[in-house]
């Protein structure tokens, strides 16, 4: 079921296509290349063998990556909508 003048179907090929492009973009990244280190680039704590197998390469341990990816970012609630409340501020 389509809203307005989208055809049937339009809106879960537009899911779909964001998800496979999402999907292809996490792919594209590199991902890291060598033997792994026993131990933290950043830190020296030990990086856990679960880990160094699951991601062969790897150089930090799971808390230096996260802070290096910036896992956690408080975003500003931006209203792109552009209703009348939020313009009413």
């Amino acid at each position: 079921m389509a809203g307005g003048w989208a055809r049937d179907g339009a809106v879960s090929e537009q899911i779909e296509a964001s998800i496979s492009g999402e999907l292809k973009r996490m792919q594209a990244r590199k991902a890291p290349v060598g033997e792994s280190l026993t131990h933290c680039a950043d830190c020296e704590e030990e990086i856990p063998q679960a880990r160094r197998e699951a991601i062969p390469g790897v150089k930090l341990c799971i808390d230096c990556q996260q802070d290096r990816d910036g896992t956690y970012k408080a975003r500003g609630g931006i209203n792109r909508r552009g209703s009348k409340d939020s313009q009413l501020k």
